[in-house]
């Protein structure tokens, strides 16, 4: 696909519980949480355990770890959002700019059977846009949603995969 990056040292696996507390962690993050926008609005460890838990126990969720040289980098899930199978992702702020979520990415596509496949980012997330693209999404509508992080509504790209 002539990515301009090494996935040597990027590996998924199945969310373990002790994942957890890194999750928390990375999702704490000001800026991550102004760059994905669309958060929870409550970040206190209560909330967080709540839904995490929630993820954990749902069976239709494809929930994955994604390491990075044996270091837990973010997840990546696929779920269910307005009928259609959607994909998201969290990595840490530590992990950003090496091509990591690029590579969680194209490793966690082949896993998931339902075609196609979406995802969405804020406009103005342009690392998540070209993460997507990368990995074969097309731009294909648009939304505006309102923003926790953000405290207001955020125009955000509807991205979709078809193979």
């Amino acid at each position: 696909m002539g990515l301009q990056t090494n996935d040597e040292g990027v590996r998924l696996r199945e969310v373990k519980e002790s994942d957890l507390p890194i999750f928390f962690e990375q999702q704490l993050d000001p800026a991550a949480n102004y760059m994905a926008a669309f958060t929870s609005k409550d970040p206190s460890d209560k909330a967080f355990l709540t839904h995490w838990k929630n993820i954990l126990s749902n069976r239709d969720i494809q929930k994955m770890t994604i390491l990075c040289n044996g270091g837990v980098a973010g997840s990546i899930l696929k779920f269910e959002q307005f009928g259609n199978p959607e994909v998201s992702y969290w990595i840490g702020k530590q992990f950003w700019g090496k091509g990591i979520a690029t590579c969680a990415l194209l490793h966690f596509l082949p896993k998931i059977k339902a075609r196609p496949v979406y995802a969405r980012a804020a406009k103005d997330n342009l690392a998540s846009i070209r993460v997507l693209e990368k990995c074969g999404f097309e731009r294909f509508d648009e939304d505006k949603v309102y923003s926790h992080a953000r405290g207001k509504e955020v125009e955000e790209f509807i991205l979709k995969h078809e193979s």
